[in-house]
């Protein structure tokens, strides 16, 4: 079994949810990042999603396309967070996916860079904007490096190619809550309890319910119906409201431990 896929069953075995934080590699750059990846997991965090930054995030809300502005303006690559990811292994064994979009990696080559993702210590890949039905000129390299490439499903997906995703899922399903780009709403957890309950019958791996969960009761709501909570912008506001100042992995810290108690 995967790093991934170990993780969410050990929480489940515990009758525990999991909490996956999303941040911006590189912001404000990848040596703060690396710090807080740390403070992240020494707050509790079950799994991390690691976003590498791209000039055109379409499906990311100005919180995080800022970030990403931000997080290349500092020189952020994808081999430099493949790098941040190698240090951080040498402390930790977090599972860690790295979320984005394809361009950069079909510009580093597919091949390439699934051998460097897992050398790197790369658990799992999260692409917004590649299908699983295109994904075959990436997805056999991800197989051979044993890295899960997770499934992005949503309201707006039939329930038959809905169906049919969840039963071929990798190391967890990603159910956005909403349409409609990342932060841009509150997260209603009474109305995704049906399609997540239908997912969770249908997938061999966990539900993760993302978009719209930012304060602790979000999380506490969320975690009622599915196995893992993901929580993204707020935190990546709460980075760039803090990123000057010393009190940044503080209230970090903070942050994520009211989320954890809350689930």
């Amino acid at each position: 079994m995967s790093n991934i896929t170990n993780t969410l069953k050990s929480l489940k075995d515990r009758g525990e949810k999991a909490l996956i934080t999303f941040i911006t590699a590189g912001d404000p750059d990848l040596a703060t990042s690396e710090q807080i990846v740390h403070t992240l997991v020494e707050s509790g965090v079950d799994l991390i999603e690691l976003g590498f930054p791209f000039s055109d995030p379409m499906a990311d809300g100005p919180i995080i396309q800022l970030a990403s502005e931000r997080a290349l303006a500092s020189g952020t690559t994808l081999r430099g967070v493949l790098d941040m990811v190698a240090r951080v292994r040498q402390h930790s064994n977090v599972p860690i996916v790295l979320m984005g979009y394809y361009n950069p990696i079909f510009c580093y080559g597919p091949e390439q860079f699934a051998h460097d993702a897992a050398t790197a210590g790369v658990d799992g890949l999260l692409l917004v904007d590649l299908p699983p039905e295109e994904a075959e000129e990436l997805h056999p390299f991800l197989k051979d490096a044993a890295i899960d490439l997770i499934t992005l499903l949503a309201p707006t997906t039939g329930k038959e190619r809905s169906a049919r995703l969840a039963a071929e899922g990798e190391g967890f399903l990603y159910y956005v809550s909403m349409t409609g780009v990342t932060g841009s709403q509150q997260v209603d957890a009474e109305a995704i309890a049906i399609a997540v309950n239908e997912l969770k019958e249908q997938s061999p791996v966990p539900v993760a319910v993302g978009f719209g969960v930012s304060t602790p009761e979000d999380a506490k709501a969320v975690a009622r119906i599915a196995d893992a909570v993901v929580v993204g912008s707020a935190l990546v506001k709460l980075i760039a409201e803090f990123s000057s100042s010393s009190s940044l992995l503080d209230e970090v810290r903070s942050f994520v431990r009211q989320l954890k108690a809350a689930i």
